[in-house]
């Protein structure tokens, strides 16, 4: 084992281990009110690399997963995303991140509904369907600057956040202001470490959450392992993996293919997707997968598309696209 292993073993020890002190189920386990915030909208990166994305994370997609990844960026630039998730949940983000000096100030917005829902009464007999009943937005002020010649990033996100829930008898309303704070560290080139606190607020109703990861970076691939604690969910551990192709090899793009794994619990068979049952996934919702393109020369601007993709067993397939430019 060298050297550059060991040191990266020992640091995802040491990110993981904390994990058995937080585990089990919380005692507020679905309790907390804006439950769609733990869902990766906005970041396709993240989700194909299982989660595994605080110590990786950069551009407009850090900005939904550690605002401390926005410090990288070195021009203006803007990001689209669209997430197909579950039940006709769906969401559609928009970042965008601006230097000034050394400083990098980012925008986010992100807006989540859910249409065609199946409204039952006590004797599970069907309703009329009410409008949008799941309406939900996330608009958010980011801050991020690198120190030590970009070994060391930091990054702060302010953001509003509204819920909007249809009960049976009426709409229920939710509103809060929240905070995130993120850092990453690089002291060499081929190892990182990141680290965020999310969903800072009022502690009765906002899903406070703990990341913690490391990565193993080289030209052609990119390890990464994250530890996620929510207040009101149980400890969850992510693995990615990215390949990556260099722009220099391809003469056209750099090309990234990604998979991850989380620990989420499994949801039943899939029998409707037969796509994801002829590559042997129709049985976990653990797994995730996806690819990334990257050009710096495209039209003369630099451009990125990111794709994931998540099989959730019974419940369906979630899958995520976003586009980015730089100018």
């Amino acid at each position: 084992m060298n050297i550059k292993t060991k040191v990266l073993t020992v640091c995802l020890v040491v990110a993981f281990c904390g994990a058995h002190a937080w585990s089990g189920i919380h005692e507020n386990a679905g309790t907390s009110a804006g439950a769609f915030l733990k869902i990766g909208a906005g970041s396709p990166a993240a989700t194909a690399l299982g989660n595994a994305y605080v110590s990786v994370a950069d551009g407009p997609q850090a900005l939904f997963w550690n605002p401390a990844g926005a410090a990288s960026a070195s021009t203006r630039e803007v990001g689209l995303a669209y997430l197909d998730y579950l039940q006709g949940y769906k969401a559609r983000t928009l970042a965008y991140l601006h230097p000034i000096g050394k400083t990098i100030i980012g925008v986010s917005f992100n807006y989540m509904d859910m249409d065609d829902f199946d409204f039952r009464d006590e004797w599970a007999q069907r309703l009329p369907e009410v409008g949008v009943p799941v309406q939900n937005f996330v608009g958010g002020i980011s801050v991020a600057r690198g120190f030590l010649d970009q070994k060391l990033q930091l990054g702060a996100t302010a953001k509003y956040i509204t819920e909007r829930l249809y009960n049976g008898s009426g709409n229920n309303h939710y509103d809060n202001i929240g905070f995130d704070l993120g850092a990453k560290l690089r002291l060499v080139n081929w190892l990182g470490l990141g680290g965020a606190i999310v969903n800072i607020g009022d502690r009765d109703d906002m899903p406070v959450g703990l990341r913690l990861g490391a990565d193993w970076d080289t030209r052609y691939f990119t390890l990464s392992g994250e530890f996620m604690k929510y207040r009101d969910d149980k400890v969850r551990l992510g693995f990615g993996l990215a390949v990556h192709i260099p722009e220099d090899l391809l003469q056209v793009a750099r090309f990234d293919l990604r998979v991850g794994y989380y620990t989420r619990e499994n949801t039943g068979i899939n029998t409707e997707d037969s796509w994801v049952k002829d590559i042997g996934l129709q049985e976990t919702s653990k797994v995730s997968f996806g690819f990334g393109i990257y050009s710096s020369e495209l039209f003369g601007y630099g451009a990125s598309i990111d794709y994931a993709v998540t099989p959730f067993g019974a419940l369906g397939t979630a899958q995520q696209l976003s586009v980015s430019v730089q100018f």
